[in-house]
């Protein structure tokens, strides 16, 4: 069943995700309701963490950017961070195969000795906490309002900035979320979900709204 839905990613990230729905046979109406800003360019000295952990594919994109030297191990939260860091010839040594914080704790060697974490500002500090890790914010990410509000079937929503702006928006609209802490904020905020990706990346919400519309 062909929809019409509201893809809310930052400008320019977004074309894979808009290529493949458009080739599913769905209309996309673009609506970015985030956007990147890269907090500084001060070069960042990994020689000497054990573990760097990058968190999100922006964070991958800024740390190798900024980043001198080489890590020992680089670890990323899901398939989606190992691919940007790839992009920029760097091999991810751990990807776990549930794409979260605890996730990636689970599967984290012990003891993991010096750690830094590099994600966005204000993110989620379970891992920071759990290994006394050293953090660095790489970028912060802004809330957008469209000029124009966004009609669809069905919104998709891949971080919890995202889902919180598309909730002041005051539109209902059900949603599909990229993983369970974006659902958290979506639902916090008052959005109802109706689907959340197995895999986090392009694949799982492409897999999530295939569901829908056959549930439909």
């Amino acid at each position: 069943m062909s929809m019409r839905v509201i893809v809310t990613r930052p400008e320019g990230q977004a074309g894979e995700l808009v290529d493949r729905l458009r080739g599913l046979g769905h209309e996309v109406v673009l609506c970015p309701l985030v956007r990147i800003e890269p907090l500084g360019d001060a070069p960042i000295d990994v020689a000497p963490y054990d573990w760097v952990v990058v968190t999100s594919a922006n964070g991958a994109r800024e740390l190798a950017r900024r980043m001198r030297g080489r890590p020992r191990k680089l670890a990323a939260i899901g398939p989606a961070t190992a691919a940007a860091l790839a992009e920029h010839g760097l091999a991810a040594d751990l990807v776990p195969r549930v794409s979260t914080q605890e996730g990636l704790l689970d599967e984290l060697p012990r003891p993991a000795g010096r750690v830094l974490v590099a994600a966005a500002e204000g993110a989620r500090g379970l891992v920071v906490v759990e290994l006394g890790a050293d953090f660095v914010a790489l970028y912060r990410t802004i809330e957008l309002r469209p000029a124009e509000l966004p009609s669809g079937d069905l919104v998709l929503l891949a971080s919890g900035s995202a889902a919180r702006a598309f909730a002041a928006l005051g539109l209902d609209v059900p949603a599909v979320s990229i993983g369970p802490q974006t659902t958290s904020a979506a639902e916090a905020a008052g959005v109802r979900v109706v689907a959340e990706a197995a895999s986090h990346d392009v694949e799982g919400l492409l897999k999530a709204i295939v569901g829908c519309s056959t549930e439909d």
